[in-house]
């Protein structure tokens, strides 16, 4: 009986054991690199002290990342199938030699210790925090990925040029819900778009002749300008007029007075009436209260960042970001 009761009890620790193994957790570098907090921390602040927009820039390569092969830092791999070369990253993504820096930062801290893809969440977090915005706690134990997914990347994420409906649905195909696509378009308040992602809304929308009249005419005036037909498309422009490099909710009354710079963002409030029912109320109670759109990004940032993970013995941890080690 006893040996029973002894066998039952070893077998319920060990699939305890298997089960919390390939969970995240926020103190997985404790012991093995205690510093590395301070260490990523001070590189995100330096680099943001060259470049402001660079902290929107480490945000979205944590976007990019996870929504292709999950967090496991492939956006990061150089190669003929690299992401980078993907239509929604190429000419766009950005950032990748000061992730370069940090993980020789973390190397010279902890050798061999922390993957690139948690390097790439940590930073993302910082970024915010540096920006304006509030700081969440980031879960960490991510393994880095063998391979890169350009068609994953073409195929997956969202565009400026697509649907609600699209928007959506690439969201759920990765776990996320309209609220998280409502919430995390909200790090669209800091960070540029070049002309190219929504010249289409200036001089011809739809074949009209005029501008997308969900566009603020003051405003698409100005981007007219700026963006002029048959023109430079990689100029840029605040994606948030009001406040540059600052992370607050005013993207969300941005929205309401039709001042989205890109047309998915604009949808979210003027889109179809039964396509916007849920994201329209929601742009307008983030609009007027900062502190839950804080902490609801919060929130969706965990939940994206915990998109399938590569955990315990699968992928490796890079010496080098940009190969995986058999290179």
């Amino acid at each position: 009986m006893k040996s029973s009761i002894w066998f039952l009890a070893v077998t319920v620790l060990f699939c305890l054991c298997l089960r919390g193994k390939g969970q995240l957790r926020a103190d997985y570098y404790a012991s093995s690199c205690p510093n590395l907090s301070k260490v990523v921390w001070r590189e995100v602040f330096k680099a943001l002290q060259n470049e402001m927009r660079m902290g929107a820039s480490l945000l979205r390569l944590h976007f990019h990342d996870c929504f292709v092969n999950g967090c496991d830092g492939s956006i990061l791999l150089d190669g003929s199938d690299s992401e980078k070369f993907a239509p929604p990253n190429l000419n766009s993504a950005r950032g990748f030699e000061v992730i370069d820096t940090i993980k020789a930062a973390v190397e010279n801290e902890c050798n061999g210790i922390v993957s690139c893809a948690d390097i790439v969440a940590i930073s993302a977090r910082d970024s915010v925090l540096l920006s304006g915005g509030r700081p969440w706690t980031v879960l960490l134990g991510r393994r880095d990925g063998l391979v890169s997914n350009q068609t994953g990347a073409a195929n997956g994420l969202p565009s400026p040029f697509d649907s609600l409906d699209v928007i959506i649905s690439k969201f759920a195909a990765v776990g996320l819900s309209t609220t998280d696509v409502v919430t995390l378009s909200g790090a669209h308040t800091i960070g540029r778009a070049r002309c190219a992602l929504f010249n289409n809304r200036l001089f011809n929308f739809s074949g009209t002749g005029a501008a997308d009249p969900t566009l603020d005419s003051s405003l698409a005036s100005q981007l007219q300008s700026l963006c002029p037909q048959n023109g430079d498309g990689n100029v840029t422009t605040p994606l948030d007029q009001s406040s540059i490099d600052f992370f607050d909710n005013h993207y969300f009354n941005n929205l309401i007075n039709n001042k989205g710079v890109l047309s998915s963002d604009q949808t979210l409030f003027s889109g179809d009436a039964a396509t916007t029912t849920s994201t329209r109320t929601l742009v307008q109670i983030y609009g007027s209260n900062s502190g839950l759109f804080f902490s609801q990004f919060g929130s969706s940032m965990v939940k994206m960042g915990n998109i399938s993970p590569l955990t315990g013995n699968a992928g490796e941890v890079r010496k080098n970001c940009r190969v995986v080690n058999s290179s």
